[in-house]
């Protein structure tokens, strides 16, 4: 039981910060083709999904994007929710 916890509480974190590092990268310029680019990339088609649910909700306010925080809250609430159902 608790090797499952552990194995999706990782998974999780590791979803959060894939959005934070996303996040970061995407205000940083970066030329089409470089390895940077392709990381950035490939993180967007990871989290974009995701953060599609939270868009839908959530509007931009002031040209600022909120759904990467509401999605991040959102996972730690299912990871507490996993520790009261697990425990």
């Amino acid at each position: 039981m608790v090797s499952l916890y552990l194995l999706i509480n990782r998974a999780l974190y590791l979803y959060e910060m894939a959005i934070v590092v996303w996040c970061v990268m995407t205000y940083v310029p970066m030329r089409e083709g470089s390895v940077p680019y392709d990381v950035r990339e490939a993180l967007g088609r990871l989290v974009a999904p995701y953060l599609g649910l939270f868009r839908r909700i959530v509007p931009p306010v002031g040209g600022m994007d909120f759904s990467p925080m509401v999605a991040i809250l959102a996972l730690v609430v299912v990871e507490r929710l996993l520790v009261v159902i697990l425990f």
